[in-house]
């Protein structure tokens, strides 16, 4: 378009500033700002909100608050907007901080609003603010609560190791429990290895999306954990037989305006290919050195240890990184986005690569960010 000397209008704009922000393309994010600033478009509170959205999906909350103090007057999409922009990165605090500040400006809460409130502290582990505000939103805000709402408790529940007061509640809610409150439910169960429950989740779940891959893959994942393999085996075969295809693990990064994708075990495809594995045998080096040890649990595969360790050194995020210290600037932080939840093996062995390199890597995975430096995450390792 460029090229051609198109003049840019609003609607694509908008829509490229949308692909932005799902590819966490920060540099095209701000020459799209910039364009939108030199048509005056900038001006329009839906801009303001797509602008938000885009620095929050692409790590940049400081840009992002920028744009929203620097707007007057403020509408309810704008507040949801940076809301739901600290509760992504598990800042509860500040998410608290915003919802009090428009409900001192004159705005009341809508659903959309508790979303975001529930998911931060969901993710900070503020468990009874949490439950205090669930209460207040259908007592005091009149807001009834949808499904997306008890999804939030689930978790919320769930992620402090209260799993049967999940499923109390699961089974005591007004509306029908949808995929996202058992998916919510099995991560719980998941993480703290109830496996009964999370057996009953799952199945929940294949019922509810017989074609989703998901699910299929959780419990296979769940039975693996068990050492069930032949459960596993059947399982497998029952999605051959209903032609359920699985989405890879793919992590991906952006250098000099150009994003690089990376699948697990595989860079083999890359120009830099020899550089990155070099790097990841460096890498695995230093970690040995700082103590650390490769965590088997996360392959969930019948092969040995040997086998395993090499396969946790390929995860696509650990690629990622690696082409990130390779190309990305000292002086500038590591932005990497993957597809799925980030593997708890890679989460541990990333923080410890924010030490050694004295690197800022922030991760934006299928449910929020982790920002990691100095060998600590964001997240307080609540995730």
């Amino acid at each position: 378009m460029q090229k051609k000397r198109v003049r840019s209008n609003f609607p694509s704009l908008i829509r490229i500033l949308s692909v932005c922000s799902s590819l966490a393309s920060l540099d095209h994010g701000r020459q799209v700002h910039a364009q939108l600033v030199r048509s005056q478009f900038d001006l329009d509170l839906y801009v303001a909100s797509v602008l938000i959205t885009m620095y929050v999906k692409c790590g940049d909350l400081v840009k992002a608050k920028q744009v929203f103090n620097g707007f007057t007057p403020k509408d309810i999409v704008m507040w949801n907007s940076i809301i739901t922009g600290y509760a992504q990165h598990g800042l509860a605090e500040e998410a608290l901080q915003v919802f009090h500040e428009m409900f001192s400006s004159g705005f009341m809460p809508d659903d959309v609003t508790f979303i975001g409130v529930l998911t931060a502290c969901g993710y900070s582990g503020n468990v009874d603010e949490g439950l205090q505000i669930f209460e207040l939103m259908r007592s005091r805000y009149k807001v009834e609560a949808k499904t997306a709402h008890y999804a939030c408790i689930v978790d919320l529940l769930g992620r402090a190791g209260r799993v049967n007061e999940a499923m109390n509640l699961i089974e005591n809610m007004s509306v029908e429990a949808d995929a996202i409150v058992w998916g919510a439910l099995l991560g719980a169960c998941r993480t703290h290895k109830k496996f009964d429950l999370a057996e009953v989740a799952a199945k929940k779940l294949l019922h509810l999306e017989p074609n989703n891959a998901g699910p299929h893959i959780l419990l296979s994942n769940l039975y693996a954990s068990q050492g069930r393999w032949d459960d596993v085996a059947e399982l497998r075969k029952n999605m051959r037989a209903r032609n359920v295809n699985k989405f890879p693990g793919c992590s991906w990064i952006e250098v000099e305006k150009r994003v690089h994708m990376f699948t697990m075990g595989d860079s083999s495809g890359h120009p830099e290919h020899v550089m990155i594995v070099k790097m990841l045998e460096k890498l695995a080096g230093w970690l040995r050195e700082a103590g650390y040890c490769p965590d088997g649990s996360f392959v969930l595969h019948d092969v040995d240890e040997e086998e395993k360790v090499n396969n946790l050194r390929y995860h696509s995020e650990k690629l990622a990184v690696a082409y990130g210290l390779l190309r990305v600037p000292k002086e500038m932080p590591i932005r990497v986005m993957k597809n799925l939840r980030v593997c708890g093996d890679c989460h541990s062995a990333i923080k410890l690569i924010s030490k050694i390199t004295g690197r800022e890597i922030i991760l934006r995975d299928a449910n929020r960010f982790h920002r990691f430096k100095g060998g600590l995450c964001s997240c307080k390792d609540y995730w």
